[in-house]
């Protein structure tokens, strides 16, 4: 598995797995502006070659969130524009990716770090991880898609309670909370989230991509919408290969076989 070059990320692919590994543990994988603008384009290049994409961090922690200590990151001096820039571009490169995303949240992930991972598709934790919406402990909002996603997850009362008082939020909890989809214990949890994405990498690709946009869509349609909005993709779905595969593989009562891209 040779990793492409980057600075501050690692990205590797083999068997149509795409793994991108934040590589700042000394700073707890926090986000500078080049890691976002590597992150950004990683992920457009995995959603490209690949069948699913993960990202974990390097070390103890997931991803500690925006670098307050780097002096040299232009988000100190002007917010509005780091966010707009710089968080906007990468979280729209997560939530457009057409293959399915997971973050395999491997420790701490606090702040924009904790909203990242909520950007994936499926979150899957370390029994140790921790998930911290730290924003209000330095006078700031939930951004990177927290005020988005939070209530969304785990409700308004929840999402409340965890941006005012800013306490950590265990995997454990979270996962009974629905924030995220599952946790694992540590000494499992490598081998656990690469099975989980083999699956997915073998699994039919066009109803994977449909499936997030009938999720996603459903928050804005109404009823009579989301049924047409099924009907269409279903028929998309229903003149695949994949579909004429997984109904011979049924009645063969063998695995299926799907080609994806």
């Amino acid at each position: 598995m040779q990793p492409t070059q980057y600075e501050t990320i690692r990205l590797s692919q083999r068997d149509g797995i795409a793994v991108l590994t934040l590589n700042r543990p000394e700073v707890m994988n926090a986000l500078n502006t080049r890691m976002r603008a590597e992150i950004r384009h990683a992920v457009r290049a995995a959603g490209r070659s690949a069948r699913v994409l993960v990202m974990t961090g390097k070390g103890r922690a997931f991803c500690s969130g925006q670098d307050l200590g780097d002096r040299t990151d232009a988000a100190s001096a002007d917010l509005e524009r780091t966010l707009r820039d710089e968080y906007e571009p990468m979280l729209q490169a997560i939530f457009d990716c057409p293959v399915p995303t997971i973050a395999a949240v491997n420790g701490a992930a606090a702040g924009a770090g904790a909203n990242l991972a909520l950007a994936f598709d499926v979150v899957i934790a370390a029994r140790s991880a921790m998930f911290l919406q730290a924003f209000s402990r330095i006078g700031l909002i939930p951004d990177a898609g927290g005020s988005w996603w939070l209530p969304r997850q785990v409700g308004l009362a929840r999402a409340m309670g965890m941006a005012l008082f800013a306490e950590p939020l265990s995997a454990e909890k979270a996962a009974e909370w629905g924030l995220i989809w599952e946790v694992v214990d540590d000494d499992d949890f490598a081998e656990h989230w690469l099975t989980r994405a083999a699956q997915l990498a073998q699994g039919a690709t066009l109803a994977y991509r449909n499936i997030k946009t009938a999720l996603r869509r459903s928050f804005e349609n109404g009823l009579q919408e989301q049924l047409a909005l099924e009907a269409r993709l279903q028929g998309e779905c229903g003149k695949s290969r994949d579909f004429r595969e997984g109904v011979l593989a049924f009645l063969e009562k063998r695995p299926a076989k799907f080609e994806g891209r």
